[in-house]
């Protein structure tokens, strides 16, 4: 297996880092919802090419609870950013179903604008956008009562300029595109990482199953079929972020295993890289949440948050990290 190395040591207000894109101009941006450390507020980060980083801006709070954790982002063919602003990850019941997708939009380099394109919403986790579409993952439905007693989960689709959607967390809600059964009934969590295939089929990782699912569309993109595409809970036990190269291996966060799996273009599942419990600042997979191809390289956020049964990292410590690996 490939050893993962030490990309970057974080600034002191960052304690969760998660979610990754590229500008139009090359830089590598981290969203960082801080869910460690409550007192920091949610904000995306900026790195250029000569590795300089620098908070670009806080995420607009939500006035009723006066925070923003930025979790999966995206950019739009216009530069404007998309956020996934996950309030109620950390359970806590006065921020459960005040989630939110926010727009951002920018003058000069500078965001001037924040649109919600979609608010009241449980559990918004991953993001791409395709076709003028914004396909968010939701990683619990826990309204629903499925007649198995597993947790029920789902992807919502928007459009770019929707505005102020009322989410409902049900099935009567219009913009779900497609549901998920998590069957693993050792870890009930669900849809969690997500990224379209060269063809344009959508691919999303159940995180409690360890599986990718793959979405076929119809021409009018509904959905044609959604089946498991990958699954060896050997290489993957966990789907977290993930993305895809162009030459169509799949590379994925195991988050809870301290592990990166690679699925080839024909379903198979291998596990590339993996770290035991550990603090990160040797390069160490340190509980990675997501990861993004820059520059040739495989950068992977390290999340760091999670400690309890099923995972291996055992302790939050910082500086928060992102760690690399060749491909």
């Amino acid at each position: 297996m490939k050893k993962s190395k030490l990309f970057m040591k974080l600034p002191e207000y960052v304690s969760t880092p998660d979610g990754m894109a590229i500008d139009g101009e090359g830089n590598l941006i981290l969203a960082c919802p801080n869910y460690a450390d409550e007192k920091m507020a949610g904000c995306i980060l900026k790195i250029d090419k000569d590795m300089n980083v620098y908070k670009w801006f806080d995420v607009e709070p939500l006035a009723e609870t006066g925070c923003a954790r930025p979790m999966g982002i995206a950019f739009g063919p216009d530069g404007d950013l998309y956020i996934c602003d996950n309030q109620g990850w950390s359970g806590k019941e006065e921020l459960v179903g005040k989630g939110r997708i926010l727009r951002v939009h920018f003058e000069d380099g500078k965001p001037v604008k924040t649109t919600v394109v979609a608010k009241n919403m449980e559990h918004p986790n991953g993001m791409r956008i395709r076709d003028n579409c914004i396909y968010v993952t939701q990683s619990t439905l826990n309204k629903v009562k499925h007649p198995s007693g597993k947790l029920l989960s789902c992807v919502y689709r928007f459009s770019l300029d929707d505005e102020n959607i009322d989410i409902t967390n049900t099935l009567e809600d219009k913009n779900i595109l497609t549901t998920f059964i998590t069957e693993n009934e050792n870890n009930q969590y669900g849809v969690d990482g997500i990224e379209f295939d060269r063809e344009g089929n959508l691919l999303v990782g159940n995180f409690g199953d360890g599986a990718v699912h793959k979405i076929t569309f119809n021409e009018d993109l509904s959905v044609k079929s959604n089946t498991v595409w990958a699954k060896n809970i050997e290489n993957l036990s966990t789907t977290d972020g993930m993305i895809m190269d162009k030459e169509g291996n799949l590379y994925i966060a195991d988050f809870s295993a301290n592990a990166i799996g690679k699925v080839s273009p024909d379903g198979e599942v291998s596990r590339i890289a993996q770290s035991p419990d550990c603090d990160g600042l040797d390069g160490g997979l340190d509980q990675p949440g997501e990861p993004i191809i820059w520059n040739g390289k495989l950068i992977i956020s390290c999340f760091d948050c999670v400690t309890g049964d099923g995972v291996v990292n055992t302790a939050h410590e910082l500086p928060a990290t992102l760690a690399e690996i060749d491909i």
